[in-house]
């Protein structure tokens, strides 16, 4: 099994690290040399990110000797789901859990619809977490309702 199944990518993690950082920087324009210092991330993976960031547009950028990068819209406007959305493309933990998957296999797939369900309450638990909640850890970040349904799928009991 592969363990990194479900895990982001370290320049999705470091570009989380810049969002945080520019959150916390109230709109005013930070240079990319700033912004590198300031999450321990080398410059020109900072470079990159923030391009992309700004091309995706969570980021602004502003050129000349004054201009530099802040967030685009306020931080608790942006979900995880849209950073990872920019970063890394949608959430899809199989081919067909998006709309646009495509596999020849879909028209006979019996788990496929269980799949999309999964995709989707991952794409839900991520669209209920903030930039604003990921800048302040001790936040009332929402719990997940992990409890809906347990009754229903009993854990089935196996005999050896």
């Amino acid at each position: 099994m592969d363990l990194n199944m479900f895990r982001i990518s370290r320049l999705t993690d470091y570009g989380t690290l810049i969002l945080v950082f520019l959150a916390g920087q109230e709109r005013r324009l930070c240079s990319a040399s700033e912004v590198a210092t300031g999450t321990h991330v080398a410059q020109p993976t900072a470079q990159k990110l923030l391009k992309v960031l700004a091309k995706t547009g969570l980021v602004e950028s502003a050129r000349g000797a004054d201009g530099g990068y802040r967030l685009a819209r306020n931080p608790a406007l942006i979900t995880t789901a849209e950073i990872l959305d920019a970063l890394d493309g949608p959430v899809a933990i199989t081919e067909c859990s998006t709309d646009d998957g495509d596999c020849v296999l879909e028209p006979l797939c019996q788990v496929g619809s269980a799949w999309q369900k999964i995709n989707s309450a991952i794409r839900v638990a991520l669209s209920d977490i903030t930039l604003a909640d990921l800048g302040h850890p001790q936040a009332n970040i929402p719990e997940l309702d992990l409890t809906r349904n347990k009754d229903a799928h009993p854990t089935p009991v196996v005999d050896h």
